[in-house]
């Protein structure tokens, strides 16, 4: 494989200036090429979170490790932190492939940003509201005349919808930017009444002695989580869309791996990132992938593999936000959203890859770990 993927060792990075007039330029620091392979040239995937030192992209590790991505070239970016980066980079072209959250994605559908959604990562909804311990509610409509806290004012566009359906009147709700990464520290110190948090990022909060009780979305949300977009013009071209396809290939293998040896993906992960093998360690690391496993899989016996999208739940989730105001476009769901890449990413040997994952040799900290034990308690931190 040609290992072109830049993370904690990356000498460039490219991010976007946004000025008042809302008008983006690209400003790169350092000065070193980056990937380069046809027919993009220099495909670019990039974060939503403004760092690549955390769990969540397990399948792009794994994948990287194992070799499933073959002779693919391409470039890693964490991007910043701003909470609709990761769709301005993919319009403007400073980027190929972005991770938005269903909210942000909405954004930048609302101001006319012609992308697509083409390999759904998060079939269940990863998004949960954090609170202080014995201050915790399943009812959210008690949150109305209450402060939420986020690290980013972009993300009331992932809070809106998930308090909507559940009969909240979001214009009720008060919203606090509280900065990344500082937005949990606020709550524990009292600042407001409940923070957005999410699967795998719950896990991480423990490890930092953040102990909050969750309202979670994984159980009792009708949305979804992030998913991959891209620009819709790029699905036209057959170079590329192959070239998309071997891409989410390995993402999926990836992924797959990791669900038949969870433990092992962990350590795929710590290895490119040492600092967060000793922030997390390997319990918190798996505990954290489990939970992420659990989303991203969803109901797998009724999708067509990974990345697969419910267009029913999506048409639900813009019809929803639609009615809230939150675009002003009803979107179609098949006209945002396309399964055409799900049959190349899923179209690997499946048997293969778990005899991969059984054969892995784990270190001895993480072969000591019960994973039955931790995924018994995967949530004992709901609100009961």
């Amino acid at each position: 494989m040609t290992d072109t993927t830049r993370a904690a060792g990356m000498r460039r990075r490219t991010f976007l200036q946004v000025s008042a007039a809302g008008l983006v330029s690209a400003t790169t620091l350092g000065g070193i090429s980056r990937a380069y392979g046809a027919p993009y040239g220099n495909f670019t995937w990039i974060s939503p979170r403004g760092s690549l030192e955390v769990l969540d992209d397990y399948g792009l590790w794994v994948g990287k490790k194992m070799g499933y991505f073959g002779d693919l070239a391409f470039d890693t970016q964490p991007g910043p932190s701003d909470g609709t980066a990761v769709v301005k980079f993919v319009d403007v072209g400073q980027a190929d492939m972005g991770y938005p959250s269903p909210g942000v994605f909405s954004f930048a559908l609302e101001n006319g940003m012609d992308l697509k959604s083409v390999f759904h990562m998060g079939a269940l909804d990863t998004f949960s509201l954090a609170f202080r311990k014995g201050e915790g509610t399943n009812d959210l409509k008690t949150l109305e005349g209450k402060t939420i806290l986020l690290g980013s004012a972009a993300w009331q566009s992932i809070v809106d919808p998930m308090l909507a359906v559940q009969g909240v009147d979001v214009s009720k709700v008060n919203y606090v930017e509280a900065g990344w990464p500082t937005w949990a520290t606020a709550l524990q110190a009292g600042q407001g009444d409940a923070a957005l948090s999410w699967e795998g990022l719950r896990a991480e909060w423990i490890a930092n002695g953040l102990d909050f009780e969750y309202w979670l979305g994984v159980k009792h949300s009708p949305l979804f989580a992030n998913t991959f977009v891209v620009r819709a013009a790029d699905l036209d071209d057959a170079d590329k869309k192959e070239f998309l396809g071997k891409y989410l290939r390995g993402w999926a293998m990836g992924m797959e791996f990791a669900y038949h040896n969870p433990r092992a993906a962990v350590e795929a992960v710590f290895e490119q990132f040492p600092t967060l093998a000793n922030n997390l360690g390997p319990q918190i690391g798996t505990v954290s992938i489990l939970q992420q496993l659990a989303v991203n899989r969803g109901d797998m016996d009724k999708r067509a593999g990974w990345g697969d999208h419910d267009m029913a739940k999506w048409q639900t989730f813009f019809d929803s936000i639609y009615e809230l105001g939150q675009v002003t476009k009803a979107f179609k769901a098949e006209d945002i959203a396309t399964n055409e890449l799900v049959a190349a990413a899923n179209d690997f040997d499946a048997a293969k890859v778990k005899a991969d994952a059984d054969a892995y040799v784990l270190s001895e900290p993480f072969a000591a770990l019960d994973v039955e034990a931790i995924k018994a308690g995967l949530y004992d931190q709901a609100v009961r």
